[in-house]
């Protein structure tokens, strides 16, 4: 479990695909007993890997075709700079929101506008993850906590305060580029419990009220 506060970048050292699977070595920070042990995770540009060599600073981890097709980690090349996060604590502050690195989607940055002390970026996401999204609710990409500004009919806007534009590296993305998307857990788990689907939602609603009998 995450929160989405980015506490570094790293650099792609390497990335192996052979058989639908594949393997990525990042550079990191970290060092040796820095809340890494093998078997431990991290997460890179939003998605939870489990360590299976980390040495000198150097994160190693297997992807597998799970990840290499539904995340942006199947186009990483050498030389890329990717967002990294450790695993919760109990003693951790949550300063963003509860993120599990399982990544829902990957969404496309649309459009950049440049603000005055910022950057709004739009993404287009798939139709069936937008409802999960809410004004004002929180949604991670690329490993990010950040709050949706607006909901647009493809998908939603974000803005980027310079802090994180300092120490991300979603804003040096130019428009076109593939994002990591992982919305709300609570979202899901509710929509779970109501029935399943936005019609399973509707039907118990209207089951508890008496509009439909058995």
């Amino acid at each position: 479990m995450f929160t989405g506060i980015v506490e570094a970048t790293g650099t792609v050292k390497d990335i192996e695909k052979k058989g639908g699977s594949g393997r990525i070595t990042v550079e990191t920070p970290f060092r040796d007993g820095d809340s890494i042990p093998i078997g431990g995770s991290l997460s890179v540009d939003g998605v939870c890997l489990t360590a299976t060599k980390i040495k000198d600073g150097l994160f190693r981890a297997d992807l597998s075709g799970e990840t290499l097709s539904k995340t942006t980690l199947g186009s990483l090349k050498r030389g890329d700079r990717v967002n990294l996060e450790r695993p919760l604590t109990l003693g951790t502050p949550l300063g963003g929101h509860l993120v599990t690195g399982h990544v829902d989607c990957t969404g496309r940055i649309e459009k950049k506008e440049r603000l005055k002390d910022g950057l709004l970026i739009y993404i287009s996401i798939p139709e069936e993850h937008k409802r999960y999204l809410v004004e004002k609710g929180s949604v991670a990409v690329d490993g990010i906590s950040l709050t949706v500004c607006g909901l647009t009919a493809v998908g939603f806007t974000v803005v980027l305060v310079p802090h994180t534009l300092r120490v991300t590296t979603i804003g040096n993305k130019p428009v076109g580029s593939p994002v990591n998307i992982e919305t709300d857990i609570i979202a899901k788990y509710v929509e779970r419990f109501l029935g399943g689907t936005r019609k399973g939602i509707t039907e118990a609603f209207l089951r508890e009220q008496g509009f439909i009998k058995d």
